[in-house]
């Protein structure tokens, strides 16, 4: 893996880092024999496959293939990169680190990519002078502040302003070596129409500036101060700006959502501020649109509980409704933070204050099911049988999806107590509606209900392997354990395994050793390129074997490997030679007929 940090420095991490220890704070584990079992957080189970040993400082899921180190672990687990996952562990064990900047943390920005990002900081600053000290930015911070707007807020979020001016920034940018064309694909400027010239893209507005998940300055978006329309201008998207894989004030908000294991999820910025003001800072909003799966999956790698907190009004509600399904979609547990009154979040806070806000709000939050049954009751005359008969076949439609029997159970005692319904009753047509739900899943078009990336799919019931892809992984499991084994298969071997991904594995392990490190599981996974390699090295290493391996165990592997070669050398020979006896060329087929014979002897030898 590639990265910025010294090999000494990861080689101390990772010897700080006790796996077991690490796991635990996310894996209840129990030990069995030389090692720790638990539920596997990468996929749903009952029964714990997931395993940890403390010895090889490696993690496997007999269940869903996931494998690898504590970097690998932390890397999958909270859904960062390796930097970043190092940083983490850095930072538990009070290591420092040298100074890594952003762009180091992710995959590596072309040239133009890291002009944009240059552009946007220097601007993110530029306008924040402006607004806190300036008389032109006067106006601008008189309204921020009378809006509520604390200047440590302010200042915490770098909020700016943006001149009333045409060309300012232009100048600016032009004036510091930028290539105007440039920023203008970075949405910072716009063509004058028939012209080669440029203006401003915000101009007399208050600006926020938008941050990638490290922290970066990518976009802008920038609030009217006037009657001009529209009334929030955002930037284009560009190549370092997706809306929809970006979730506004995530790079602040990921500490605190860790910490508190919950995400609390707005449909504007200024409601994250305000919340983070009240202090709820695991705040986090979509990018002014719906929420997309792309952000849901992002939410869900960090954690399970989302509490959606939208504006009260027909649109928040049906907003609500929208992003819970995508949120359910992605695995995780969705709560409801209820606002009265037709209010949006910031407007709650400032009539009625953070302490209310957080108690009656945030620490009143209903189950994603309440809240939808709060929304079919909405416009009904219950009175009236047959709405009253609507809402319940609605409330009971939805309780099919639940995967807790006793949370059904709940919920049915309520209608049954609420309408004087026998719950027998209820009970009969909530499996007639999971009956119905289960034959249309069953249908070949129907399309999973949980598009998931973060949770892994179970493996499919293993087979039995065939006797060279076993011998692969045998030879690989003593290569990993022993230096000196690792040579002689190099030197009997080679590169002439069979499967892809076991010659791509001892080619880095070849490489591994030859460089002089010593035998080590968890520092060799740090190598692999990629999380495929990792899980299946991980299996491998999970392997029981034999302390001492025979001269005769080790040329019976090698065998098997190189026989599958003469195995399939032979198919080759049979199809070329009935090729041949098609085309009647008689004398060529009798000679692929003797080569066949040679191979065939060969494979007894």
């Amino acid at each position: 893996m590639g990265n910025r940090i010294p090999e000494d420095l990861l080689e101390k991490i990772q010897r700080t880092s006790d796996i077991v220890d690490v796991v635990s704070e996310y894996v209840q584990l129990k030990k069995q024999g030389r090692n720790y079992f638990g539920l596997c957080p990468f996929h749903g189970e009952k029964s714990p496959s997931f395993s940890v040993s403390s010895d090889k400082q490696i993690f496997h899921c007999f269940g869903c293939g996931a494998g690898g180190n504590v970097f690998s672990f932390i890397m999958q687990h909270n859904g960062v990169s390796f930097t970043e996952a190092v940083q983490t562990l850095a930072e538990k064990n009070g290591i420092d680190l040298p100074t890594i900047s952003p762009t180091d943390q992710g995959k590596t920005l072309s040239k133009d990519a890291e002009k944009m990002i240059e552009a946007h900081e220097l601007l993110k600053k530029f306008y924040h002078h402006l607004l806190v000290n300036t008389k032109e930015g006067q106006s601008a911070l008189d309204y921020l502040i009378n809006r509520g707007f604390t200047r440590e807020t302010i200042d915490k979020f770098e909020i700016g302003y943006a001149l009333d001016s045409w060309d300012f920034i232009t100048k600016f940018l032009s004036k510091r070596g930028f290539n105007l064309s440039l920023m203008e694909e970075a949405g910072l400027l716009v063509k004058k129409n028939n012209s080669d010239d440029f203006l401003d893209r915000f101009r007399n507005r208050i600006m926020f500036p938008i941050s990638d998940h490290n922290g970066s300055t990518i976009a802008f978006s920038g609030r009217v101060l006037s009657e001009e329309k529209p009334k929030y201008l955002n930037s284009p998207e560009t190549k370092i700006f997706n809306k929809s894989k970006i979730l506004y004030n995530f790079h602040r908000a990921r500490i605190h959502i860790r910490k508190n294991q919950q995400a609390v999820l707005y449909e504007g910025f200024a409601d994250v501020i305000s919340s983070t003001e009240s202090g709820v800072e695991h705040a986090i909003a979509t990018m002014g649109t719906s929420l997309t799966e792309d952000q849901a999956r992002i939410i869900r790698r960090n954690v399970n509980e989302v509490v959606l907190c939208y504006d009260s009004d027909s649109a928040g509600v049906e907003a609500t409704i929208r992003a819970a399904k995508v949120l359910q979609s992605a695995g995780c547990q969705i709560k409801v933070a209820m606002i009265q009154e037709g209010l949006d979040p910031d407007d709650y806070i400032k009539k009625y204050g953070s302490e209310k806000f957080r108690n009656d709000v945030i620490g009143a939050t209903v189950p994603f099911m309440t809240f939808k049954m709060s929304y079919y009751r909405r416009g009904k005359n219950l009175q009236n049988e047959g709405e009253r008969l609507q809402y319940i076949e609605n409330v009971l439609a939805d309780l099919t999806h639940l995967q807790s029997a006793v949370e059904r159970e709940i919920y049915l005692k309520q209608l049954s107590k609420e309408f004087d319904l026998s719950i027998d009753v209820l009970k009969e047509q909530l499996q007639h509606f999971q009956s119905r739900q289960s034959n249309v899943s069953q249908q070949p078009q129907a399309k999973n209900a949980v598009s998931n990336h973060m949770k892994r799919n179970p493996i499919a019931k293993k087979k039995l392997l065939p006797a060279y892809h076993t011998a692969e992984r045998m030879l690989i499991g003593h290569m990993l354990r022993s230096k000196d084994f690792s040579q002689k298969v190099l030197e009997r071997l080679g590169l002439q395994f069979n499967i892809e991904e076991h010659k791509a594995i001892v080619t880095y392990l070849y490489g591994f050793y030859e460089e002089g490190n010593e035998e080590n599981v968890s520092s060799f996974l740090s190598r692999l390129p990629n999380s495929e390699l990792q899980d299946i090295v991980s299996n491998i290493a999970m392997i029981t074997l034999n302390t001492e391996v025979t001269e005769q165990e080790l040329s019976d592997y090698i065998k098997q490997v190189l026989n599958h070669q003469k195995m399939l050398m032979i198919k080759e020979k049979e199809a070329d030679k009935k090729e041949a006896e098609r085309n009647k060329q008689f004398r060529e087929a009798a000679q692929i007929a003797m080569e066949i014979i040679q191979l065939q002897q060969a494979l007894k030898s």
